[in-house]
């Protein structure tokens, strides 16, 4: 999810025209035809221990296409995210459904291909063990930072309207996550919401966990990391983007059957030890590609991403109800 959460930039862009990707095999890698393979593609991501990191640490979609191009790049936010695809400087990226929801409610150039996992215990509520706070009711009067327009600031929003607390209640910061945990270090701020790894490191510097994104769900406030490509990527190059579900889908594979390698792999990345990194895995729901047609052809991830836009719209950060046809429109099912 994304900063910046409140300021909308409406897309305005045109669509590539369709050009269908031949294919050939090269060795052990797999090289698009001179004239349909783009020489570059951009991966937005974030340090979040899901298959999609997996995949960055093991470089399989460099060795699947082993004469393009393969850059990726970090992201700290949501918004950040949307703002380089809107700028067109990025062909995928993953992202948080909050900032999914409000991409497509001011009709941002990307499409929906993939759900990377359901958020979990990974989010959390991380509380000042000097700060009085025991229990959520105890945050009001006092000082929480979370990254607005993130899936962090979703699931809090929604545990504050469940225990009847407004956010004047108390003081509610928007900070990036390395600014946050600068200001918990400082003594700052009383506790913040948000993910891993910065969660564990909370905890390790005198931190408690209140509530997480399991409880938020369970109120009403499910979130995801979903995967987006660029519609006139898509357009151009839909082969491309079949075969990286395929590569996700291996990389899943790899994640659940050997999680100490695949642990052992992304550690570094996350700035945690390969035990806390299987911890970190353990609260999200990474989903394969045999899972995926419940959320895109059974419409499930439709229904989440309609809640979450009808609960933006009550908060302002949408301005106007989307319809579902709109929020259909921009899912690919069709590629489950």
């Amino acid at each position: 999810m994304n900063k910046r959460f409140f300021s909308k930039i409406i897309a305005a862009f045109t669509a590539g025209a369709m050009i269908v990707s031949s294919l050939t095999a090269c060795g052990n890698g797999e090289t698009a035809a001179a004239d349909t393979a783009p020489k570059k593609i951009t991966l937005g991501y974030w340090e979040s221990p899901n298959g999609e990191l997996l995949t960055k640490e093991t470089g399989a979609l460099q060795k699947k296409y082993p004469d393009i191009q393969i850059e990726w790049v970090e992201f700290q936010s949501g918004t950040d995210i949307l703002t380089a695809m809107q700028s067109g400087s990025i062909d995928f990226a993953t992202i948080g459904t909050p900032p999914v929801s409000l991409g497509i409610a001011n009709n941002y150039p990307f499409k929906v291909f993939y759900l990377h996992d359901v958020i979990g215990d990974s989010e959390a509520l991380i509380v000042r063990n000097n700060s009085g706070i025991t229990k959520v009711e105890d945050i009001i009067g006092k000082t929480i930072a979370v990254p607005f327009g993130t899936t962090s600031h979703f699931a809090f929003l929604n545990i504050l309207n469940a225990y009847n607390i407004k956010t004047t209640d108390l003081t509610l910061l928007d900070m990036t996550a390395s600014d946050l945990f600068a200001a918990y270090q400082r003594g700052d701020i009383d506790g913040a919401y948000i993910w891993e790894s910065v969660k564990s490191q909370l905890i390790q510097h005198d931190g408690t966990q209140i509530i997480s994104s399991v409880e938020a769900a369970e109120l009403g406030g499910l979130t995801a990391e979903v995967g987006i490509v660029s519609t006139s990527f898509y357009e151009k190059y839909p082969e491309i983007v079949k075969n990286y579900i395929d590569i996700l889908d291996a990389s899943v594979k790899q994640y659940r059957s050997d999680p100490e390698g695949s642990a052992k792999l992304m550690a570094a990345g996350l700035g945690l030890s390969e035990q806390e990194t299987i911890t970190a895995m353990n609260e999200i729901i990474v989903k394969d590609k045999s899972e995926q047609s419940r959320y895109f052809g059974g419409g499930e991830l439709a229904k989440t991403l309609k809640d979450t836009s009808d609960f933006l719209v009550t908060q302002g950060s949408i301005t106007s109800e989307v319809s579902e046809d709109t929020i259909k429109a921009a899912i690919l099912s069709e590629l489950y």
